[in-house]
This record gives structure tokens, sequence and C-alpha cells, in this order.
């Protein structure tokens, strides 16, 4: 269980989008209404050069989060000491003010899937994610955000929803949450649930971050809708109305936009923003 000392500092209730080195001069000379900025960790973690050099400079002007992709937490193999490793020496150096990662193992013995794959929701597998939390919050000296998944199946044995899976990690880890929104719609459409349900259920009162992201739409071999996880587009109207109905609850957050896949020009992206700012406009303080 996570110390109350090492909760970390807070993300402004505002957008921030994911950092890309081609908008770099954008960003300082036209952030607005950009309020912080989120890079992935493992883009971070040699020992220098531009990269390094370009981070540190947004670091003095812009509030960071630092969003990990590859240490696996609910994995069946013991973490990666030599990541765990790089990651407390990014964290240390750069002082963030949010960290996460994602519900999903990306490992087995010594290969890396270039992918994050899903997880039942057992008691066993809450036990393991729990105990890799607590290690990586201790390591790092933080707290750490957990992001829900996107879903393309369901486990037969899985014994609790994944709000509840969530909220009962958060309660024992001390953890905080990362709520991906389009992860929530995409989720619930190639599921067949309702996401607004979903929204009902989580424990929005946990949640440190948001996540919006864009996705691409296809069928399954019954011809069934089957959305896949992109971050390579806008994000759409329903993912849009879908973050409204969870500030309604909520109330103001940190909204991030995500866009990894056919990286726009910053017009574009900043487009994005403004229209996340316009969400939490609407949103009583």
């Amino acid at each position: 269980m996570l110390d109350d000392a090492l909760r970390s500092n807070r993300l402004p209730a505002a957008p921030g989008v994911g950092y890309k080195p081609q908008h770099f001069s954008q960003i300082l000379e036209h952030a607005q209404p950009v309020a912080w900025l989120e890079v992935h960790a493992e883009n971070y973690m040699g020992d220098g050069g531009r990269p390094l050099a370009q981070l540190r400079h947004l670091a003095e002007q812009f509030p960071i989060s630092v969003h990990g992709v590859g240490l696996s937490i609910g994995g069946e193999s013991p973490l990666d000491p030599d990541h765990l490793a790089r990651l407390k020496h990014l964290v240390g150096w750069l002082s963030p003010a949010s960290f996460s990662e994602h519900l999903a193992w990306s490992t087995h013995d010594s290969h890396f899937f270039n992918d994050l794959l899903p997880l039942p929701y057992t008691d066993a597998t809450l036990a393991r994610i729990c105990a890799h939390i607590d290690q990586v919050q201790e390591t790092v000296g933080r707290q750490m955000l957990l992001e829900n998944p996107s879903s393309y199946l369901a486990f037969e044995e899985s014994t609790w929803s994944e709000p509840d899976f969530l909220r009962e990690i958060a309660k024992r880890t001390g953890c905080g949450l990362l709520l991906d929104v389009n992860n929530v719609f995409v989720s619930a459409t190639n599921l067949d649930f309702s996401p607004q349900g979903y929204i009902d259920a989580y424990p929005l009162d946990q949640v440190g971050e948001i996540h919006l992201g864009g996705h691409d739409e296809d069928e399954d071999d019954h011809g069934h809708p089957l959305l896949i996880d992109s971050h390579g587009r806008e994000v759409v109207d329903p993912v849009w109305a879908l973050l409204d109905h969870v500030l309604e609850r909520s109330g103001p957050k940190p909204v991030l936009v995500e866009w990894d896949t056919d990286v726009p020009d910053w017009p574009v992206l900043r487009a994005e923003a403004e229209r996340a700012q316009s969400a939490l406009e609407r949103v009583p303080a």
C-alpha cells in the first residue's frame, strides 16, 4: 500500500496532448489551450541526445505526464529490474506531475510482444497485479495511475467486472486510475455493453487523468462492428459525448488527446485540444 507521502503531484484540470518531436517549435510558439504534455517513458530512457534535451526544456514550461507502455504490469513473470531502474532514473530527474501504466501484459519469459494484451479478472490476477504495482510505486517513489484497456474479447473465467477490478486495485495499492474514454467506447462496442453504464460503475473519484483518442472501424468474421484502438485519427463524436457523461459526474479533470500514428500537423492536434477545453468549460468547477 502506497504511503501518502509518495503520492504524485497533480496535473491541471485542463487539456493536454501526447508530445511528438515534430511539434516542438509549434508548442513553444503557440501551445494554448494545451496546458500539459505527456510522453511515453520508453522513448526517454537513454543517456542523452536531442530527445532528452527537448524534454528537459519542455519540462521547464509545462507539467509532464509520463506514460509507460512496457512494464507488463499484468504479466506472470517478475517485473524486469533493468526496466524498473531506467524508469526510476527518468522519473527521478524529470519529476513528472503524473506517471501511468496499463492494465495489460506484454511479456512472457524472454519474449516481448508489441501489444498490450488482455487479462482475466480473477482473484489470482488481482493479487499479482497489486504486487507488481506495489513494487513499481516503491521503486519510483510515487503514485502510479493504472489505465483501463481497450478489449476485443472477454474471458469466461473472469469473476470481477472491470470497474470493480480497478476499484479493488486502487483500494489495495493506493494507486490512482487513468480513465481512457475511447477505450471504454471501443470495449463497449466490441463486447456489446453500455459505455454509459460502465462509467456509472467506475470509481471516478480515483481518476487522476483522462485519455481520448481516435479509433478505426472494422468488422469481425460475423459482420459485427469491431473497433480498433489505433490513436491514428480524430476523436469521434460519440467519444466526445461519453467524455461529457464522465465530466458531468466527476467534475473537471486533466484531459489528454492521444494521436500516435499518422500524426497530423500541430494545428489539427491543437484543434482537438480546443474541443477538450470546450468540454471542460461546460463543467462547473
